[in-house]
């Protein structure tokens, strides 16, 4: 852990000092007392007085989980992918494997260590890990992932036939819908007590480098998923198609992880197929009725600025277009333009990335390369665009996440020297931009973000939940289960941990009812589990809420990244990466109920 402001602040041992007067970018104060490092790890030299620290001295291991969730519980109403905390607006995160993006690559989860808590099976990557440094407008920047994961088999390299995709079968679990000789009977062979697939749905084609399959949202009503070039829509009891296959003309690009008050998201698409093709088709879809809405295309940025790719994000009326050095705002209900934020100040400082949800957050950087550079975050109001208040993280400190937008919870790294380990810290923050407290808890935690090349993807960790006062986490277990620990956001100190009940990890979804809903994953002869935890009292034991079928448990376990959600009673799971290989069968989405 480490700390933010003028150097994220460290590990957290007690709240920091708020800002001084005038400026107000002071750094947290040094912790009284600084408990020894681990076993084994290297102990680093004391920070500066009144400079933040790094989580109990020592560098923790860069993640390993790649990919990030569409929406999700995670702060939006969606799927897991949220993507990524509470709140009306869920997780989740930027998407996918990203293109270049907002400068900067991704940082490591707080503690990430080298384990997936996915198996090797990452929530959020869809696309193979790299290590790449890009060189962007004089500045190196770096392109992170997860090597240890490894890209979808791809077979074949044609694209698929025009329109085949938007024919996507009806297949209830039980082998009786309408995908002829291929349609499978999933819920043969369940025991009693398992749940059952209520439908499922087979991957459209996709080349045979792969696709992305971005996004998942859930309605009332529909389940809508994004994959290559086509939005689905689906409805939640029986599977059956919602609206016609929304079929786009060029690859979908990015889509809003949130969607609006009354269930609508922005998609967008490439401009064409060629390799100079740009992201900057805006297309609005009510996710109810599969009726298209504005559309809108995305300007040129400044030189440097681009939009080969895009972040999306929404709050309130607004939608946020995120370039690599700059951002947009439109009006969510018309497509509107209501304003830009660029570089602003001497340094100077560029937006490069935005969350969104029930506030609308940017991180800057500033000063690429001299002496002054540093990261500021910013609270900016989403109808005007003007910040509402700025903080300033010291020399080497990077923003990489935004567990949760509100309250703010802000988790940020600096690279040792000499090292390829990075300190980390995660700090929450007053409604009015103070740094409130700092996580103070010697531990690795594993939340499932994801990676992108050049973007902050700040919504892209999707294994984490904030709820009122409280933070959740799951530990990175190296061997047998994990653990989820809850930590006050009152002063960063741990409340209680709970292990996972079975020998895979459990990974929070959401808050509902007083109780931490967490998803348990499946292993090789065991389906997963949907698990309640109550959140008050001493009592933390996970309560089954719903045992998968075991004899489904290879296409649980065998996506390579994959979305999940929880939504009235029903668990939802898609793939978040197609792998463009004919012969695997692959599903797209599946949905379980009892």
């Amino acid at each position: 852990m480490t700390q933010p402001p003028n150097q994220p602040p460290q590990g957290g041992f007690g709240p920091p000092q708020d800002p001084p007067p005038g400026g107000g970018f002071g750094p947290p104060q040094t912790p009284p007392q600084t408990p020894p490092p681990p076993q084994g790890a290297p102990a680093a030299p004391p920070p500066p007085q009144g400079q933040p620290q790094p989580g109990y001295g020592y560098p923790q291991q860069p993640p390993t989980q790649p990919g990030p969730y569409a929406s999700g519980p995670y702060q939006q109403p969606g799927p897991y992918g949220q993507p990524q905390q509470p709140g009306p607006y869920g997780q989740p995160g930027y998407g996918y494997p990203q293109q270049p993006g907002f400068p900067g690559a991704p940082g490591t989860p707080p503690g990430g260590g080298s384990r997936n808590p996915f198996k090797g099976k990452p929530l959020l990557i869809a696309a193979a890990a790299v290590a790449v440094a890009l060189i962007v407008g004089g500045t190196v920047w770096a392109v992170s992932g997860d090597d240890d994961k490894k890209e979808p088999v791809a077979e074949k390299t044609d694209d698929p036939k025009p329109g085949k995709s938007s024919g996507a079968p009806v297949n209830p679990g039980d082998g009786s819908g309408d995908g002829g000789e291929e349609t499978e009977d999933l819920n043969e062979g369940r025991q009693a007590g398992e749940s059952k697939v209520l439908w499922y749905k087979e991957a459209p084609d996709a080349p045979g480098s792969g696709a992305d399959a971005p996004g998942q949202w859930i309605t009332g009503k529909t389940a809508v998923k994004a994959a290559y070039k086509d939005l689905y829509g689906y409805d939640v009891t029986d599977g059956k198609p919602a609206w016609d296959t929304i079929a786009f003309p060029h690859k979908i690009c990015a889509v809003t992880p949130e969607r609006t008050a009354d269930d609508k998201i922005v998609v967008a698409s490439m401009s064409g197929s060629s390799d100079s093709a740009k992201c900057n088709q805006l297309q609005l879809v009510d996710l109810n009725t599969g009726e298209k809405g504005w559309t809108q295309e995305v300007a040129d940025g400044d030189l440097f600025d681009s939009v080969l790719s895009i972040e999306m994000t929404l709050a309130g009326n607004t939608l946020v277009v995120g370039r690599s050095q700059s951002g947009t705002g439109y009006d969510v209900r018309t497509g509107k333009k209501l304003w830009d934020s660029k570089k602003y100040g001497d340094a100077p400082c560029f937006p490069a990335a935005f969350a969104g949800g029930e506030r609308l957050i940017q991180v800057a950087s500033c000063g690429a390369g001299g002496d002054n550079a540093h990261d500021e975050v910013r609270e900016l109001d989403p109808a005007t665009g003007k910040a509402k208040w700025t903080y300033q993280y010291a020399k080497g400190w990077r923003v990489e996440r935004t567990y949760s937008v509100s309250p703010l919870v802000v988790y940020a790294t600096k690279e040792e020297e000499g090292s390829d380990q990075k300190s980390w810290n995660i700090a929450a923050f007053t409604a009015a931009g103070k740094l409130r407290s700092q996580v103070a808890v010697d531990e690795k935690f594993d939340p499932g973000c994801g990676w992108a090349i050049l973007a902050r993807d700040l919504q892209g960790c999707t294994g984490v939940v904030v709820a009122g006062d409280t933070l959740y986490l799951p530990t990175a277990a190296t061997t047998g289960a994990n653990e989820l620990v809850a930590i006050s956001l009152a002063n960063g100190k741990e409340l209680w941990r709970q292990s996972s009940p079975a020998e895979e990890s459990m990974i929070p979804m959401k808050v509902e009812g007083g109780k931490l809903v967490a998803y348990v994953e499946p292993s090789y002869d065991s389906g997963g589990q949907v698990v309640a935890l109550p959140v008050s009292g001493a009592n933390h034991k996970p309560a089954t809420l719903m045992q998968n079928p075991q004899a489904v448990a290879d296409i649980e376990n065998g996506f390579f990244s994959k979305a999940i959600d929880w939504v009235d009673g029903r668990f939802y799971l898609s793939t978040t990466r197609l792998n463009g290989n004919d012969d695997a069968k692959e599903k797209l989405m599946l949905a379980y109920g009892k």
